[in-house]
């Protein structure tokens, strides 16, 4: 993978980074490296590969990010993720829910990290595409940069050579996702350290992240920058990421345009089956503060959900919008 796709990202969300969400984004941004939400080795080779791993050739720059800490399946699970042609995979070392606890992956790994190395080398014996970390700085009450550094430096004993560093401990005990997203205190310091001692490796920051003007500060000490939350609660932001972050003269995509080229995207699904609810959830951040959005955002979720609902409704709500906001 070329390493200037790890410029800008957003992050993998669960219930947020599905397919609909990053067809979506890609209208927004062409060169905005977009994530799968996290999907376990298990439900890869026991589930329904097609709906799990199935995307849309528009979405490319598109990397899957495995759940996992077994070698074997993690090998035999990238071999599958490569036929459907992503561009990244990459191992989930930071999530700190006890589901992902119970199944000793996530940051627990972290406690690991010859095991991590060890599954890192895996998933690359069973492709040939690039594979990346995203770890957390620690977890618990573990307050060691050496203790980091030694992580780090074990895990990318590996082919790994693209590190995405959450800049909070993962809190394993006493919080919940949510709260492990936010009261963690920030170490962007040690993000950038990292990168200062290991300039071989690159080394994206995340976490608590919510403008453009943010990354480029960020991009000063590091060579990229994920963005989570902000993805999904001001979806349009993704708009201006071409133009600042990667020196892309296209004009910005329109508000009004993308909304209505995502309604006929969302025609076509409807069509073979998947909710609108859960394809219109997604454009509720793509009308985040601006006038008249709070009428398109009610309508949206007043009737995705009722029976016999069509996307027309989505042109229903945007003729609640004042189009002078473009």
């Amino acid at each position: 993978m070329n390493s200037s796709m790890q410029r800008f990202a957003v992050a993998p969300m669960i219930d947020v980074t599905d397919r609909h969400f990053r067809f979506l984004a890609r209208l927004l941004s062409r060169h905005t490296l977009l994530y799968t939400e996290m999907i376990t080795t298990g439900a890869i080779l026991h589930g329904q590969r097609e709906r799990l791993l199935g995307f849309n050739a528009e979405e490319h720059p598109v990397a899957l990010q495995l759940g996992g800490s077994d070698p074997a399946a993690l090998r035999d699970s990238a071999q599958i993720a490569q036929a459907y042609g992503y561009d990244e995979l990459n191992l989930n070392c930071g999530c700190p829910s006890d589901r992902v606890q119970s199944g000793a992956f996530g940051a627990c790994l972290m406690a690991t990290p010859a095991l991590v190395r060890d599954c890192l080398r895996a998933m690359a014996d069973g492709t040939d595409l690039a594979v990346t970390l995203k770890c957390r700085t620690g977890i618990d009450q573990q307050d060691s940069f050496d203790e980091f550094l030694h992580f780090i430096d074990t895990a990318t004993d590996s082919p790994c050579r693209t590190v995405i560093v959450h800049a909070r401990n993962a809190w394993l005990q006493g919080l919940s996702p949510k709260e492990n997203r936010e009261i963690p205190p920030l170490k962007y310091d040690w993000v950038y350290r990292l990168k200062s001692l290991r300039p071989q490796l690159t080394i994206v920051i995340n976490g608590g992240i919510r403008t453009l003007a943010e990354a480029q500060q960020h991009l000063q000490h590091v060579d990229g920058v994920m963005v989570g939350r902000e993805a999904w609660h001001n979806t349009y932001f993704l708009a201006d990421v071409d133009a600042l972050l990667f020196g892309d003269k296209q004009p910005p995509a329109d508000r009004i345009a993308v909304t209505r080229r995502y309604a006929a995207y969302c025609e076509q699904q409807v069509a073979l089956g998947v909710s609108l609810t859960a394809l219109t959830k997604h454009l509720l951040g793509l009308w985040h503060n601006v006038p008249g959005s709070r009428q398109f955002r009610r309508h949206i979720s007043e009737n995705a959900h009722r029976k016999g609902a069509t996307p027309r409704i989505i042109e229903e709500a945007l003729a609640m919008v004042s189009h002078s906001t473009e």
